[in-house]
């Protein structure tokens, strides 16, 4: 049995949609999937019952998918099959969105779940590398995806985000605790003429059976609302939900899709 921890928006239903075998779909409070029922909701504060709860299902596997927020922890919530993850947990609360995550695959991996990849249950979210769409990049794409690359490099040892914005060679966003489409969102007020494009890839080291990058339909018209002339993704790093819509939406908005190779 594999037991999916989904968090919010489509990647959970397109990963469960992968499997052979439906999973036990859990979530944690207030962090429901798109599209899926939950079997079963946990909170921080139980999640040592919550593991029994994993053992007494037979699970096996789990894959971790989707975002989830950072909970507000009751210490008087704290059951007693908790207590001895508590210093884990606060660890981990205090920790950047990689460090929480690393937590999070320990006490798994501490329980004896074997924890894959979203990427490796759905590897066709992967999209080929390459240009996808009628548009392709120009020399000072190439330049800015780039200066991208080296963006993500030195925000990952801040542990800050897996995005910027890059036109002519200077930044003008990156990605925080907001996430992608706030960041697109904070530029449909720029005041240029426009230009430039999304980087999105990996932060180097991080362990990608969690929180691999993701864009959709909603990525390609947020960034066409901020006014940018296209979309570089790291081949083999970034997920691509409904690829298909994706490109025909870059195509109808006049963007290119690359999906650029490490380096």
């Amino acid at each position: 049995m594999i037991a999916l921890i989904a968090g919010t928006g489509a990647l959970p239903s397109a990963v469960a949609a992968e499997m052979e075998v439906a999973p036990l779909v859990c979530a944690l409070e207030g962090n429901a999937p798109d599209n899926l029922t939950v079997d079963v909701t946990f909170r921080l504060e139980t999640l040592g019952t919550f593991l029994a709860v994993l053992r007494d299902n037979g699970v096996q596997h789990l894959c971790m998918s989707g975002a989830i927020g950072r909970p507000t922890i009751d210490p008087n919530a704290i059951d007693a099959a908790t207590q001895p993850l508590v210093p884990v947990i606060a660890n981990a609360m205090a920790s950047g969105d990689d460090g929480a995550l690393r937590a999070a695959i320990t006490i798994f991996e501490t329980a004896g779940l074997h924890v894959s990849a979203a990427h490796e249950i759905a590897p066709d979210l992967l999209p080929p590398k390459g240009c996808l769409t009628d548009v392709t990049p120009g020399k000072q794409d190439r330049d800015d995806a780039a200066r991208g690359a080296g963006i993500i490099t030195a925000m990952a040892g801040l542990d800050i985000g897996q995005a910027c914005v890059v036109q002519g060679h200077q930044a003008l966003a990156i990605e925080g605790a907001f996430g992608t489409d706030w960041m697109l969102r904070s530029l449909t007020t720029r005041p240029d003429a426009g230009g430039g494009l999304l980087f999105k890839a990996p932060k180097p080291g991080q362990d990608r059976r969690v929180d691999l990058p993701v864009i959709g339909p909603d990525t390609i018209t947020a960034a066409c609302a901020a006014g940018l002339g296209g979309v570089v993704i790291e081949a083999g790093g970034v997920m691509v939900l409904d690829r298909a819509k994706v490109m025909s939406e870059c195509n109808r908005l006049g963007l290119f899709l690359w999906v650029r190779e490490p380096g």
